[in-house]
């Protein structure tokens, strides 16, 4: 075939393929009525765009930081996580960087917050690693969940091994001494109402237990909703009216005030009622507890007053740990458990606040609960000073 032969064929060829590709687009335009169109490759995004937004909606926190240390690529969640803080690296993330940048390994940094606060993360763990030419990645997760299930199930096993024993074995006993004493009535009836007294009390450190495991972690807080100061001081005095008037404690209470708080109803009713049952176990026969409520800059305050046995300075920072009592004796008499106080502190460090004391021996004690107000950021704690028990008493007026 000559030159020229091979020119015509590839030339026909060219139309032929050009024809029937023609033909097919019209065709396919047809079917469509004639309303497609190509499409614009303007609309499609980029490679890096595609990545861009693969990074900005990992569920981790992730940033990428240059060899000068400034963020060079840093997603929202690594700014909740706190790997990034005002647009710089934190520093515990930035050395561990270098150290990366140093030896060529990844390696793990613990990035928990120094500051605990309410319903934020409280444990991050972040991998850093090397991306060549002096650049690193961080990739952080919130482990909170992890590090509160196994801190919960390691003090549920601690307290219950040393707690629940003394009640269980005070009821074996008991038992026996039933058993031994059954033909005797007077003897029987003496011992079943230790027996009930102890299994009472039993029942009450297996609740409390339980609702203190929960509120440090093993299972997930409920979601904060408007909730009525005023409500939650009536409900709270209307479950303690009984004590009350078993030990002849006049409760006294201000005049409702219209706050409200973001918060769950349960958990702020259960707290203040262990501050108002507290209140009376250590009162003296005939005595007031009073509670008032008040707001304070960004805080509501609902305090609880007594005019007890007061608690000595050396004693004020334990209170509130868990079985931690100040008059053991005394405890046992009223059945306390020893939960009440660190339930009340967890519930309300649940709710962005804190419980705080005043006590004075031999004048009374007034705990205070403070929130901060419906809608506001949680603010900066600040240290008012708490009010007198005898200044207090002259706030509540009314009583119940």
């Amino acid at each position: 075939m000559t030159v020229l032969a091979s020119v015509l064929v590839a030339v026909a060829a060219l139309l032929v393929g050009g024809g029937v590709g023609l033909l097919l687009g019209l065709r396919s335009r047809s079917r469509g009525g004639g309303t497609s169109r190509p499409r614009d490759r303007r609309d499609v995004p980029t490679l890096a765009e595609l990545l861009q937004r693969v990074f900005r909606s990992a569920g981790g926190g992730t940033a990428v930081f240059a060899p000068s240390g400034d963020v060079v690529l840093a997603n929202a969640r690594a700014t909740e996580l706190g790997v990034v803080r005002d647009g710089r690296p934190d520093p515990r993330a930035w050395a561990a960087c270098q150290q990366v940048l140093a030896d060529g390994s990844p390696c793990e940094v613990d990035l928990s917050p120094l500051e605990y606060r309410a319903r934020r993360p409280t444990a991050v763990v972040a991998t850093v690693r090397p991306l060549g030419d002096g650049f690193t990645v961080v990739e952080a997760a919130d482990t909170s969940e992890v590090v509160r299930l196994e801190a919960t199930r390691r003090d549920f096993v601690a307290n219950v091994s040393h707690e629940l024993k003394t009640p269980v074995g005070a009821v074996g006993l008991l038992a026996e001494a039933v058993l031994d004493a059954a033909d005797d009535p007077v003897e029987v009836h003496r011992f079943a109402s230790k027996i009930l007294r102890e299994s009472t009390r039993l029942g009450s450190l297996v609740t409390e237990l339980i609702a203190l495991s929960r509120l440090t972690g093993a299972e997930k807080l409920p979601e904060l909703a408007a909730v009525d100061v005023d409500d939650v001081v009536e409900e709270s005095l209307a479950r303690a009216r009984l004590s009350a008037e078993a030990a002849g404690i006049e409760i006294t209470v201000d005049d409702p005030a219209g706050l409200k708080v973001d918060g769950d109803r349960t958990l702020l009713v259960t707290a203040l009622v262990n501050l108002v049952e507290n209140a009376i176990a250590y009162s003296p026969p005939e005595a007031s507890v009073s509670v008032t409520r008040r707001l304070a800059g960004a805080w509501i305050e609902i305090a609880v007053t007594d005019r007890g046995i007061g608690i000595a300075a050396e004693h004020q920072e334990r209170v509130f740990e868990r079985f931690f009592r100040v008059d053991p004796a005394r405890s046992r008499a009223t059945g306390g458990t020893g939960l009440g106080l660190a339930i009340v502190k967890h519930v309300l460090a649940n709710h962005g606040g804190e419980v705080r004391l005043w006590s004075r021996p031999g004048t009374g004690s007034t705990f205070t609960m403070r929130l901060p107000v419906r809608g506001a950021d949680v603010p900066e704690t600040d240290t008012p000073e708490l009010p007198d028990p005898a200044a207090d008493a002259g706030r509540a007026g009314g009583s119940t």
